[in-house]
Parts: C-alpha cells; sequence; structure tokens
C-alpha cells in the first residue's frame, strides 16, 4: 500500500532526496480555490536543520521506519560513546558526530532516546534536563539572595555554566540540556 501526504501526522520520518526528515508540525490546507496541500516543519534527521515544505495533498511520500531505544550512557571510548540497552544489555557504540555538542551534559548512567534506522544510529536525545555537582565557582557573597547576577560554574562534566550567586561547590543544579542554563538547585 502506498503512502501519500494524507499519511503524515507529528513524528513520521520521510526520505527526500535520499535523506530523512522527521515531521514536527504538519497542517493539511484546503483552500476555498485551487487544490488541497499539506504545509510541514520537517528536521534533517542528521544535522538538525529545520525546513519548512510545501506538498500537494495526495502526493506518493517515502515513509521510513526508525526505532526510537531508550539506552544508558556508560562510558566514552575514544571518538566514540557507548550506550547500553537495559532491556537486553547489548552495547552499542556511538559516533562522536551524533553527540555533538550534548557531550558537555553527559553523565555516566544517563538515560537517552537514540534513534536508529535499519541498524544504524541516527541521532541522540538527552533528557530534558540533568542534575549536575557543581565542582568550581568562586564564593557567593552574603546577602546575594537574588536572581539578579550569575556567576560561572564547572560542573562535574566538564562544562561551564551560569548560576546564581548564591550557589556554592558542591551543590546540586538542574541544567537545561538544550541551552546550558540554569533550571534551579536540587534539594539532596
Amino acid at each position: 500500500m502506498a503512502q501519500t501526504t494524507n499519511d503524515i501526522k507529528n513524528g513520521s520520518v520521510l526520505n527526500l532526496d535520499g535523506k530523512l526528515w522527521t515531521v514536527t508540525k504538519f497542517q493539511h490546507v484546503k483552500p476555498g480555490k485551487g487544490p488541497a496541500f499539506v504545509r510541514t516543519t520537517i528536521k534533517d534527521v542528521l544535522s538538525g536543520k529545520i525546513v519548512d515544505k510545501t506538498f500537494n495533498a495526495g502526493m506518493k511520500m517515502e515513509f521510513e521506519t526508525v526505532d526510537n531505544r531508550t539506552m544508558q550512557y556508560s562510558y566514552r571510548d575514544a571518538d566514540s560513546f557507548v550506550f547500553m540497552d537495559m532491556t537486553n544489555y547489548e552495547q552499542v557504540n556511538i559516533p562522536e558526530s551524533l553527540i555533538g555538542d550534548q557531550e558537555r551534559f553527559l553523565l555516566e548512567g544517563t538515560d537517552c532516546i537514540i534513534s536508529f534506522h535499519d541498524g544504524n544510529p541516527l541521532s541522540v536525545e538527552l533528557p530534558a534536563s540533568v542534575i549536575l555537582k557543581v565542582e568550581h565557582t568562586e564564593p557567593g557573597l552574603q546577602g546575594n539572595r537574588s536572581n539578579a547576577g550569575t556567576k560561572p560554574a564547572t560542573v562535574e562534566t566538564g562544562a561551564e555554566i551560569q548560576v546564581p550567586l548564591f550557589i556554592n561547590e558542591g551543590e546540586r543544579v538542574k541544567v537545561d540540556t538544550r541551552d546550558g542554563s540554569y533550571l534551579g538547585r536540587e534539594n539532596s
């Protein structure tokens, strides 16, 4: 059975000119005049590039099957990262190029979602936030209890983030993995 633009949903993976694209938004449009069409926002699975694309309604499309698996980060091995599937304990090496800048917030034992196509890893998605210990920061000044100022802090993964002035070494902070922003102090 051939699939068409009518089958597009959020999360669908399309093969366009040999590249894999994930549908992040779509809208079926039936104007008063003219033919119907489907307006989409798609993301290149490998590069992360986002584009808007419009397709004619009923146009035949090539959909791909992508397997999303939750895997736990184990350790770094030269130029790759080793993840373990916690259901069957299979270990998979993920190339450094798929991790990219996310490495700054990747801590051993972190569960990530890894997308596979035909057994090949396509992308690695970290949780939206992680809890990290502050390894080094300048001492805060007494009375600085507001969000008025920030200071640099190095967390246990080696990443440098901006934290409020009242955060001290040894404290655990919640960090947004998408942009590295401070989300709050974790009470342990």
